[in-house]
């Protein structure tokens, strides 16, 4: 079996960098991480407002020149995920985040699975979440 690529939510990120060994199992042996703006700028608005700024900007500049980390860009195919995710969660009275929904739509448009400790993505239709190696392996 193998691990399908992944979109690497904030939260793993950190949990990554904490040195959390379920977030580095899954960093260290997946094939592609991405990650998109709306993360990125998750990412930057905690360490604007965190203590050590400068260093996290570094670690996340050098994460990001690794090879197999590719950034999504958010356009109008995204768009339309957002829309069906949105339309989705909204009939079953279960709205999550907006960015959130953003993040699951680039998941969905680009298949991948989501890396992520927030439970609420559950309730994305045909999205496949996860918080360690053997729920992101390909079955």
């Amino acid at each position: 079996m193998e691990i399908k690529p992944i979109l690497l939510d904030t939260n793993a990120y950190t949990a990554f960098k904490r040195n959390v060994s379920d977030a580095v199992e899954v960093i260290n042996n997946t094939p592609l991480i991405g990650l998109n703006s709306v993360i990125l700028g998750e990412l930057l608005g905690g360490f604007a407002v965190g203590t050590k700024e400068a260093i996290n900007r570094d670690e996340l500049k050098q994460f990001l020149s690794i090879e197999k980390v590719k950034v999504f860009v958010i356009d109008n195919e995204t768009a339309e995920y957002y829309a069906m995710v949105y339309r989705g969660l909204r009939t079953k009275g279960n709205p999550i985040p907006t960015n959130d929904m953003w993040i699951a739509s680039t998941a969905l448009q680009h298949n991948l699975s989501l890396f992520s400790y927030d439970k609420h993505f559950q309730a994305v239709n045909r999205l496949v979440t996860g918080t360690c190696l053997s729920d992101l392996m390909v079955k």
